[in-house]
């Protein structure tokens, strides 16, 4: 119970420009948040996920 709240927590948390790793293993980085879906882009890429698809954030590598 204790971790499905810091999940959810974490989810209505998110915000564009964030980083982000999805329940399948796709990296990238959130353009814009919406009702239950977030579209974020990845290696040049769009793509619109579920909220619920979202499992963590991760730091960005320096370029």
């Amino acid at each position: 119970m204790k971790k499905q709240k810091e999940l959810r927590k974490f989810r209505e948390n998110l915000k564009a420009g964030d980083n982000v790793v999805t329940i399948g293993g796709l990296h990238g980085k959130i353009l814009e948040i919406r009702d239950t879906t977030v579209l974020f882009q990845s290696e040049g890429t769009k793509l619109v996920v579920d909220k619920a698809a979202i499992s963590q954030s991760f730091e960005a590598p320096a370029r």
